[in-house]
């Protein structure tokens, strides 16, 4: 079974941030694979479906962003080989896509959390840059909504990063790591 997490805050305040790229792209998984995500008691919304074949489960962490590790810590240590985060990525403009393997959590707490909790950093990271402000704390500008500028790059890269994830489950990570790394850098993205 594969595993893919959205990382993002929960409740309704945080919908639509920088932050909660990763929830919005499990949103848009759940919608096109027609999965009803809830609740349980793993502090996380679930939901499973096939791609390729495969038996995915869906997560979105209850907990805030820097406790994410607690509710899905367990479930990467699993099999962390197939194990999937979405998370934002501030180092990168805002709509570039990267897959990344292992590696320490670049202070994404988040990140840094399921490292810590997992007990490993070698799973999978989908990685949508959504800029950064050099005038505004990291911390208050990941918390705040795209520009109406940026919407449009963020929705790509959700699309993309979907149509990464796919990739990634039916035809191997290095396989996407190859396809969609090398668009962002045609793109001119980092």
């Amino acid at each position: 079974m594969w595993v893919v997490v959205g990382l993002g805050n929960p409740g309704c305040k945080y919908k639509k941030t920088r932050h909660n790229v990763g929830f919005m792209v499990l949103d848009e998984l759940a919608l096109r694979f027609n999965v009803d995500m809830k609740g349980g008691k793993a502090q996380a919304v679930t939901g499973k479906c096939q791609i390729a074949g495969e038996e995915v489960c869906l997560l979105k962490p209850l907990t805030f962003m820097n406790l994410s590790g607690t509710a899905v810590g367990r479930l990467v240590k699993m099999d962390p080989e197939r194990s999937v985060i979405v998370q934002d990525d501030v180092d990168m403009p805002p709509g570039r896509l990267k897959i990344k393997y292992g590696g320490s959590s670049g202070g994404h707490r988040g990140v840094a959390s399921v490292i810590e909790h997992a007990a490993t950093k070698d799973f999978y990271r989908v990685k949508i840059g959504v800029g950064r402000d050099p005038y505004i704390a990291v911390e208050d500008y990941v918390l705040g909504k795209f520009t109406p500028n940026e919407f449009p790059l963020i929705l790509d890269a959700i699309n993309e990063a979907m149509s990464a994830i796919e990739c990634i489950i039916a035809e191997g990570p290095q396989k996407a790591m190859n396809l969609y790394n090398k668009r962002g850098e045609l793109n001119g993205g980092n």
